[in-house]
């Protein structure tokens, strides 16, 4: 369990490691919601989220995470080595660099601020370890809104690439930006 990210007016935040086969179920509510059309596994069957992620748990390139808000789950983060996965060949990966996804459960009553607080606590963690320099993401071209979100924590975009999924909008964020970021 990570320490807890407090947001003032939303509460804790905190990471666990991602139960393939206890948590499927909760994923594949999460996952197949219209809202998370960009997760792009809209038509996945609880065997498929389970088979998914039980891949990424045997993958030592690849870590998935529960996000809990107040100690409900609320929120979904995965980060990769982009030299080893996600992104091998589409660009010169540095040293210290570290992939990261993130996924917000949808809900009928969403909090004001939450998804920017959940993306701030995600990559607080992730820059928690002191080998991660900078962190890479790559979310689809039309996902506008995850772009405003990752320019308000620091990322800068770099330039489209094209993976086999989809068009993407591939960004860094450097330990610098998202403290210069968030302290603003």
């Amino acid at each position: 369990m990570s320490t807890p990210t407090t947001a003032a007016g939303i509460g804790a935040l905190t990471l666990r490691p991602l139960d393939p086969l206890k948590d499927a179920e909760l994923l594949h509510g999460w996952v197949t919601h219209p809202k998370s059309a960009f997760w792009m596994m809209q038509d996945a069957k609880l065997e498929d989220v389970e088979r998914a992620y039980l891949e990424i748990a045997a993958d030592e390139h690849h870590h998935a995470y529960l996000g809990l808000h107040d100690g409900v789950p609320a929120f979904l983060m995965e980060r990769y080595d982009p030299a080893h996965r996600e992104l091998v060949g589409l660009y010169e990966p540095e040293p210290g660099d570290v992939g990261m996804h993130f996924l917000v459960a949808p809900t009928d009553r969403p909090l004001h601020g939450f998804t920017r607080a959940v993306i701030t606590a995600v990559m607080t963690e992730l820059f928690a370890d002191p080998a991660t320099a900078r962190v890479v993401v790559e979310p689809d071209v039309g996902n506008k809104a995850v772009h405003a979100l990752n320019a308000a924590v620091g990322f800068v975009p770099e330039r489209e690439i094209q993976k086999p999924e989809k068009k993407a909008l591939l960004s860094f964020c450097t330990r610098e930006q998202f403290e210069k970021a968030v302290s603003a």
